[in-house]
């Protein structure tokens, strides 16, 4: 159904058409469409701009349609030239006369962004809640391996010990400033276009506070022409959303590394492996890897729409619809990726013995042998290079410092004593980490606390 066609004398060309129409996607917004019709529909009722009798007959006749697409006795398919085009279609058939009156005061341009809008407000707190899904697990986590150590790294290098749970716990964090994000996105996208009309509103006494107020809307838009021109919900939505796939890409690159034979720290559950078509011995860590593909896809959604949008006047172009393959597309990956992260997570068998004797490999106590000199009143960096040449001894002698004789660390600076073998340790190198947001366990007990009450303090929106 063309809701345009008057002006023009031929049909459409049959692969011109085929690009331009936008149905086979837009057609998943058939219930955003007819709830923001329906609730258009009674405010023109409610302002006499329509008969009452008519603004009824619209509602109970989109409520059929609504209710006959959901339960599937109306297929959404068609050769309609969008979803806007397939409801009023069908609802002029089913009642004839006035279903042409429900396009009164509005237009596609901003019926259109207020789908879009209805869209991303659920979908934006559905994302947010998968994302507190993935914190909770890992705050579970966290609350089992307080006291389980495994080597920090800085540069994929050894560099000191840490608490497992502080670990994921930065994860924990990471996923909690992306659900801030989520909230701050759904409040900007919080604000009804419908009313801008094509882009200067009209002349019909329409009320727009009326039908905010139906649809829950915050507040209405200040600008007609920004109303029906602004893609920024969506873009604000894509770029939160590649933040969350960029953390989750993070944490299960760390997955795969600790799931290797060389680290050994982690291994999957069956349900979340693979095997190999030829290795029987293969078990891959392949949920973590194709996750950590995602990111790729998702972050290519955000450029796409970014690319659509630089270079466009106002008001309202056809390009902006390119603008919902890449938004449904990028909330399916993460919303499936999340979900299934979450499951393979909470099933992680974590191999605490091996974490705890990599932990002081590769001289990752030599900070703490520093900081002991500096308690002694000898300046950092003097005490940092005393203990760079013990390095270099043990490098040479196969030796950790802990396997040092006193005599020989003494040779290095007369101020170290026998007290120093009690700090050479992956514990107490941990237990001395006291400061606010530092691995020791008892910070990381309190911050596990912050953590909890962080997470209830952020309602989905």
């Amino acid at each position: 159904m063309k809701l345009w066609g008057g002006r023009f004398e031929n049909d459409p060309d049959a692969a011109a058409q085929e690009l331009t129409r936008s149905f086979l996607f837009d057609r998943r917004l058939y219930r955003h469409d007819i709830v923001g019709s329906i609730a258009h529909a009674r405010m023109l009722g409610q302002c006499g701009i329509i008969e009452k009798t008519d603004s009824d007959r619209i509602i109970d006749g989109l409520q059929s349609i609504l209710s006959d697409i959901e339960s599937g006795v109306l297929p959404l398919d068609g050769d309609d030239e969008d979803i806007h085009s397939f409801v009023e279609r069908v609802l002029t058939e089913r009642i004839g006369e006035s279903g042409g009156r429900l396009h009164t005061a509005r237009s596609r341009n901003d019926q259109v962004v207020l789908d879009a809008r209805l869209y991303v407000l659920e979908q934006v707190s559905v994302c947010s809640s998968r994302v507190a899904d993935l914190q909770r697990t890992l705050l579970n986590h966290a609350r089992t391996n307080v006291e389980t150590i495994l080597p920090g790294f800085t540069h994929l290098q050894h560099a000191q010990p840490v608490s497992l749970a502080h670990h994921l716990l930065a994860y924990f964090w990471m996923f909690q400033r992306d659900r801030e994000r989520l909230r701050e996105t759904h409040s900007r996208t919080n604000v009804l276009p419908l009313g801008a009309a094509a882009l200067a509103g009209t002349s019909f006494p329409i009320d727009r506070q009326m039908v905010a107020r139906e649809l829950g809307f915050a507040k209405v838009s200040e600008n007609s022409m920004d109303a029906v021109s602004d893609r920024d919900f969506v873009l604000e939505t894509l770029f939160d959303l590649s933040m969350v796939m960029l953390h989750v890409s993070r944490l299960c690159e760390e997955l795969v590394l600790w799931s290797a034979t060389e680290f050994g720290f982690v291994e999957f559950d069956d349900r979340f492996s693979t095997g190999s078509s030829i290795m029987p011995q293969k078990k891959n860590p392949d949920v973590a890897e194709i996750s950590r593909g995602k990111v790729g896809r998702v972050v290519g959604d955000l450029m796409t729409v970014l690319t659509i949008m630089k270079g466009l006047p106002l008001a309202y172009h056809s390009d902006m619809q390119e603008d919902k393959e890449a938004l449904f597309d990028a909330v399916d990956t993460v919303l499936l990726v999340l979900t299934v992260l979450n499951g393979a997570l909470g099933s992680l068998t974590f191999q605490a013995n091996v974490m705890r004797d990599a932990s002081g490999q590769n001289y990752a106590l030599a900070t703490d042998l520093a900081d002991y000199l500096v308690q002694r009143g000898v300046p950092f960096r003097e005490a940092h290079g005393v203990v760079g040449k013990a390095v270099r001894m043990g490098i040479a002698s196969g030796r950790d410092l802990a396997e040092f004789r006193l005599e020989e660390l003494r040779a290095f600076h007369p101020g170290i004593e026998d007290d120093v073998f009690a700090l050479l340790t992956v514990e107490s190198s941990v237990a001395t980490r006291r400061s606010e947001g530092g691995t020791s366990p008892e910070r990381v007990v309190q911050q596990i606390k912050k953590a909890e009450l962080a997470l209830t303090g952020i309602a989905d929106p």
